[in-house]
């Protein structure tokens, strides 16, 4: 049995019917982190509330979760933005985020960016560095979440932040260690014992399975489960269980 650790995270209240429903709450009863939408790419102050307060009932550590402000492709389209722009765009967000945690007394743990956003910092120093500098001019012990094996890591390191290195559990990974473009088939992981069988893959044997059946090498801090992925509470229930029975203990970031 192993006797690892790892943080399980999902992107939250970027929907406001899956928090009417009750499936983003659901969801968080799988996960030890949360990260907030918070008014880029989608999410307003009452879903923002209304997370964070769900989220510390659930004594789950918080974070934000900025993207590129564009609700009409959710942030998921590349954006060329300008580094300054993306630095304040970022920093405005974390800092709306931050007012309503301090109001309902939750202290923010990290920030993860979404969509486009995440993946200009795996490509772009510029972007990283922004994004880095919005950081910084909040609150420097923020952890910073990024994808495992993406130079941004070191970047924000060396520019005194904190990282946790990220994988998920509900995307497929090309063999270059890419995620699977969602435009492209086979892209989700939305089968939940799949998910389970990733992630227990990643926490136990630092190795995913990619897309042409190659062992990619990979170590991760926290895992990931989208919201938005079909079926996204039975794949965390599945996540969740499956890592327990293999030993692995769920530990929130902070």
């Amino acid at each position: 049995m192993s006797t690892a650790t790892i943080d399980l995270n999902s992107d939250l209240g970027e929907c406001p019917e899956l928090l009417a429903n009750g499936s983003d709450f659901e969801l968080m009863r799988y996960i030890t982190t949360a990260n907030v939408a918070c008014g880029g790419h989608a999410g307003d102050e009452q879903t923002m509330r209304r997370t964070l307060a769900a989220a510390k009932e659930l004594n789950l550590a918080v974070g934000a979760h900025p993207g590129y402000p564009d609700r009409q492709h959710f942030g998921r389209v590349a954006s060329p933005q300008p580094p300054s722009t993306i630095e304040a765009s970022v920093r405005e967000q974390i800092a709306t985020l931050t007012k309503i945690a301090d109001a309902l007394g939750v202290q923010l743990v990290h920030v993860k960016p979404h969509g486009a956003l995440y993946h200009a910092a795996n490509q772009s120093r510029e972007a990283g560095t922004a994004i880095g500098r919005a950081v910084l001019a909040i609150n420097p012990q923020l952890i910073m979440i990024g994808q495992a094996g993406s130079p941004v890591l070191e970047l924000w390191k060396s520019m005194g932040l904190r990282c946790a290195a990220e994988a998920f559990a509900d995307r497929v990974y090309e063999a270059d260690g890419t995620l699977r473009k969602r435009t492209l088939a086979g892209a989700l992981l939305d089968e939940p014992q799949r998910a389970a069988a990733q992630a227990i893959s990643i926490a136990t044997r630092h190795l995913v399975i990619a897309a042409n059946g190659s062992e990619l090498p990979l170590m991760a801090d926290t895992l990931c489960i989208h919201s938005d992925t079909p079926g996204s509470v039975a794949v965390a229930r599945a996540v969740n269980l499956g890592l327990e029975s293999a030993g692995v203990r769920l530990e929130r970031l902070r």
